[in-house]
């Protein structure tokens, strides 16, 4: 079966070269031309596999010649590279923030909350129950807090938007899951060009939150239902999807994605996505669909919050 190896470095940390390439392909004894995608950043070559080739041990082999260098490495199949259908987790790997950390902040109870969102992407604790109980100690915080953290807290991960407006191009529907909120995945998902969002709904009466969300919550089943059913509603297979995330909520997620991808992910997530990225951006889902840089589209100028360009 035809393989592609792609090494991608990040250029704020270091320029890739042939000579990293090489290194890379005589980790597992590989052979072929060398394909850039973009110069100092991401090159491919494609190979025939042998039958026993494993994707796994060969990314580990690769990784440990390439002495630690900050260069993310995957091997792929050359087949239904391009997906059709991108789903997104939001806090931590669309935007850099997780919202709710946010919220608490301003409500001045961070250090109450702050720890039990870490354990919950970890996944020390079950994801439902340790958001009922963060959003209960943000009981009757004004709404006002959730414009804030929209207009002057929220930061874009570098490359979310041109991961969305490239696959859009190219055809694809995106989509947004996430563990938050629709507040917040409204306004992110209009920012970047997401087709649609689904997140948990904030309880508000009288202009404060009540301390909860409206049931169901939407935890890592939910978010792999999504996926599914997006997937058959518009008549795809897995082998058409890509997913991304960074913590334990979106595991089963990415296990059900064809290209279930790991962006600098917690230690759970890393370790049991079939791809992981640790050193670069967004920008490194499309390399790993083959698109060359020429390809991009619609990336992200300006600022953060309202003021970012997004034409």
């Amino acid at each position: 079966m035809d393989t592609v190896l792609i090494a991608i470095a990040s250029p704020q940390k270091t320029k890739l070269s042939v000579s990293h390439m090489e290194t890379a392909m005589a980790s597992n004894e590989i052979s072929g031309d060398l394909n850039w995608l973009s110069v100092d950043e991401a090159c491919e070559v494609t190979f025939k596999a042998p039958e026993d080739f494993d994707p796994v041990s060969a990314e580990k082999a690769t990784r440990q010649a390439l002495s630690g260098l900050p260069i993310d490495i995957a091997f792929v199949p050359a087949d239904n590279r391009k997906k059709k259908l991108l789903v997104a987790d939001m806090d931590s790997t669309i935007i850099q923030q997780e919202c709710i950390d946010e919220l608490a902040e301003i409500a001045g109870i961070a250090d109450q909350v702050v720890g039990i969102t870490a354990r919950a992407m970890t996944g020390e604790l079950d994801f439902q129950d340790a958001l009922r109980a963060r959003l209960a100690l943000l009981k009757d915080l004004p709404e006002q807090a959730i414009v804030e953290v929209i207009t002057k807290r929220l930061t874009f991960t570098p490359g979310a938007r041109t991961l969305v407006q490239t696959m859009k191009a190219s055809g694809a529907l995106t989509a947004l899951l996430s563990g938050g909120f629709t507040h917040f995945t409204s306004y992110v998902s209009k920012i970047c060009g997401f087709d649609e969002h689904q997140a948990n709904v904030l309880e508000i009466k009288g202009g404060k939150l009540t301390g909860t969300a409206i049931e169901p919550i939407m935890d890592k089943n939910q978010k792999k239902r999504s996926l599914a059913q997006l997937t058959v509603m518009n008549g795809m297979t897995f082998a058409d999807t890509m997913a991304v995330g960074d913590g334990a909520n979106d595991l089963p997620m990415l296990l059900r994605s064809n290209m279930g991808v790991a962006l600098h992910g917690k230690p759970a997530l890393r370790d049991a996505a079939k791809y992981r990225i640790d050193h670069c951006d967004l920008t490194a889902l499309l390399y790993l669909q083959g698109y060359k840089r020429q390809e991009f589209k619609g990336e992200l100028k300006g600022p953060t919050g309202v003021q970012l360009t997004t034409s």
